[in-house]
């Protein structure tokens, strides 16, 4: 039976080639990574015969294996746990009938919004349609740019929460402003942005604008319920409670003008327009 390896990062698994597979931030690299805190060229995975070894190019903040740093080149083993970054990465041992059964970890694209989500799933987490077309990946090869174009405004989110955790504050808002843009252009061209995806960017936006003392970045996100009707997601609702706060001037424009849009759409939304009515006023108070 034929031995094959795998790299499962987030929702998505990329077969480790014969040779040598560069990992770091660099568009050059085969396993490409947006993180700050990943050097450009920052590790190799070399796969020759039936070993697989890892190796730190001597990046700037290092590799973890399993919670241990990485200090020379090391034999990967099944379950391995590699931490570059804030990134995790998992390495696989994969035999043939797993591979010829395609059971988990794969993704299929949605027919309606072409976003990829796992195979095991029955409908598209981020629309809700059941219609799926024929393409599945198991990225073998550099995460593809369909793939990665699709993950990445999810990743850069990830990549700045994980930033305001550290209170990075430069590299949260750097990374968050390249995630603005992407949804910014796919706008422009007409793209579709689903409630989950604004749900999560107005509360990263919320995270990143009380750690770096400016609320610009929370009033866009809010606009975009605006620009595309959305109704407000509980977590937004906590986001935005927490944020008039302390930016009440800034916020209560943005605000007015989701409550507005909202109560223009179905009357179930009625509560949640009452709701912010009801932040706003306690807010003024």
């Amino acid at each position: 039976m034929t031995t094959r390896y795998r790299l499962r990062f987030l929702l998505q698994e990329f077969d480790l080639p014969k040779g040598e597979t560069l990992i770091g931030r660099s568009a050059e690299c085969h396993v490409t990574i947006e993180d700050p805190l990943v050097s450009r060229q920052h590790a190799r995975i070399m796969l020759e015969g039936d070993a697989v070894t890892f190796e730190d190019l001597g990046s700037r903040n290092g590799v973890r294996i399993n919670g241990l740093p990485v200090k020379r080149p090391v034999q990967l083993r099944d379950g391995d746990r590699i931490r570059i970054g804030t990134q995790e990465l998992v390495f696989c041992r994969v035999g043939q009938s797993a591979i010829s059964n395609k059971t988990t970890g794969f993704l299929r694209y949605c027919a309606h919004c072409r976003l990829p989500y796992p195979q095991e799933l029955a409908a598209c987490p981020a629309c809700g349609a059941t219609e799926q077309t024929d393409e599945e990946e198991t990225l073998s090869g550099q995460f593809g740019a369909s793939s990665k174009h699709a993950w990445n405004v999810q990743l850069l989110l990830e990549v700045t929460e994980r930033a305001v955790s550290l209170g990075r504050s430069e590299d949260a808002l750097s990374m968050f402003e390249r995630a603005r843009a992407q949804v910014e252009e796919r706008l422009s061209r007409g793209g579709a942005v689903f409630p989950t995806e604004i749900s999560d960017l107005v509360v990263t936006a919320s995270h990143v604008s009380e750690l770096a003392g400016d609320p610009a970045l929370l009033a866009w996100g809010l606009k975009l319920h605006v620009r595309v009707p959305s109704p407000i997601s509980e977590a937004e609702t906590h986001a935005i409670a927490r944020a008039l706060t302390r930016h009440r001037a800034a916020l209560e424009g943005p605000v007015q003008e989701v409550v507005r849009s909202l109560s223009s759409l179905s009357s179930e939304l009625q509560g949640e327009v009452a709701q912010l009515r009801a932040l706003l006023e306690e807010a003024r108070q």
